[in-house]
């Protein structure tokens, strides 16, 4: 498996997968993308439990994967996604030496129109009104195609991951990992993220 090199004080580790992986996975999205829904940012208010849709933080059509989908095409992804998660507790053997994780939480598919996108600086686990995303160890993401200028910004490491097709990125999910996507004016994006939370 070809590693993508980040720098290593970075915590953030990138495997290319099969293009054909990523290719089965877009005409699986695209087949069955009337199922989707529009999936904005939640955009939680500090003084009430409620939450407000705010599609200048984050515009995309989602469709969620269920964490215990072994059918095609999910099967081959979840296979090559272990791989990268197996070459990141490697690299980060600290990242293992923590209560059992897995995915526990539906993953999605992702699909952003040109000027679409996550807008806004963020990161995976932000307090305990998420409900699940507080149990949140590791987030992982896979560019299902090639995006020029539609990569990913990290804030605080100061770099920005290319959106390359089969690139799977796995980071830490706090504040220290803030990031945002870049917002391509021309051309679609499709992508593959979820998060390995702690096992109850």
């Amino acid at each position: 498996m070809i590693e993508h090199e980040f720098p290593y004080e970075s915590f953030i580790g990138g495997w290319y997968i099969p293009e054909n992986v990523c290719d089965d996975i877009i005409e699986f999205f695209n087949i069955n993308k009337k199922n989707c829904a529009i999936v904005p940012r939640i955009d939680f208010d500090n003084d009430k439990s409620e939450s407000s849709i705010n599609l200048d933080i984050k515009d995309s059509l989602d469709m969620s994967i269920h964490r215990k989908n072994n059918f095609y095409p999910f099967y081959d992804y979840r296979e090559q996604l272990q791989k990268c998660l197996n070459n990141y507790l490697k690299k980060y053997d600290k990242s293992n030496e923590v209560q059992p994780f897995d995915i526990n939480e539906n993953y999605n598919i992702q699909y952003y129109k040109p000027n679409q996108g996550f807008k806004t600086w963020h990161c995976e686990r932000s307090g305990v009104k998420q409900k699940q995303g507080s149990a949140r160890h590791l987030v992982f993401m896979t560019y299902l195609n090639d995006v020029d200028d539609g990569g990913t910004e990290f804030l605080y490491q100061k770099l920005t991951c290319p959106a390359k097709k089969g690139l799977t990125v796995i980071w830490p999910v706090d504040w220290t990992h803030t990031h945002r996507g870049q917002i391509s004016k021309t051309k679609e994006k499709y992508i593959v993220t979820g998060w390995y939370s702690y096992n109850e």
